[in-house]
């Protein structure tokens, strides 16, 4: 696989995935290509192309994670759970997570919250927290399942035939997590 295939297969979803969490296409597109430089020099790397797309948007949170650090932006739950509260009226997808995270097992969250915002390699959250690599690996996808599954439940969301979280959000009445 080149990174021009790399580039046409992915480019779509790593760029919506990165405005997602800067909010700023300028600094989006910074990002993109800081990504795909690192994708171009490590592709060699890769051993098992089934994990092309998961390892391409690891590489995306990677470079977000050091635009945050580069410019001393430094995010944690709690601020995350503040942001969440002041939200204005509108039913989001943040409602929802809010509602998932609070119900996710501290022992899920913890090593979900290092990986998947922090951005910290499971063998580091491994030595942080104290546990097996293969504890925290499987820790880790626990709580993604457990967060899809919230959102399956919360507002009715399926997986689709690629494996992807799809759905419209309900109403906020509707919505059995963000309701309560």
């Amino acid at each position: 696989m080149t990174t021009n295939q790399v580039w046409n297969n992915y480019s779509t979803d790593l760029k919506q995935f990165i405005i997602s969490k800067v909010k700023d296409t300028t600094i989006a597109d910074d990002i993109l290509q800081d990504t795909f430089i690192k994708i171009h020099t490590k592709l060699h790397t890769l051993k098992d192309l089934k994990k092309l797309k998961s390892w391409t948007f690891s590489i995306a949170r990677n470079s977000i994670m050091d635009y945050y650090n580069s410019r001393n932006l430094v995010f944690d739950l709690p601020e995350l759970e503040t942001d969440f509260e002041i939200e204005n009226q509108n039913h989001t997808e943040k409602d929802c997570l809010q509602g998932i995270l609070k119900t996710l097992p501290k022992k899920y969250r913890d090593p979900l919250f290092l990986s998947d915002i922090k951005g910290v390699k499971q063998t580091e959250i491994s030595k942080i927290l104290n546990l097996p690599l293969p504890t925290v690996k499987s820790q880790v996808q626990r709580a993604r399942k457990l967060i899809a599954q919230g959102f399956m439940d919360c507002c009715g969301y399926i997986i689709n035939d690629k494996g992807v979280l799809q759905g419209e959000l309900k109403d906020k009445k509707d919505c059995k997590i963000c309701n309560h």
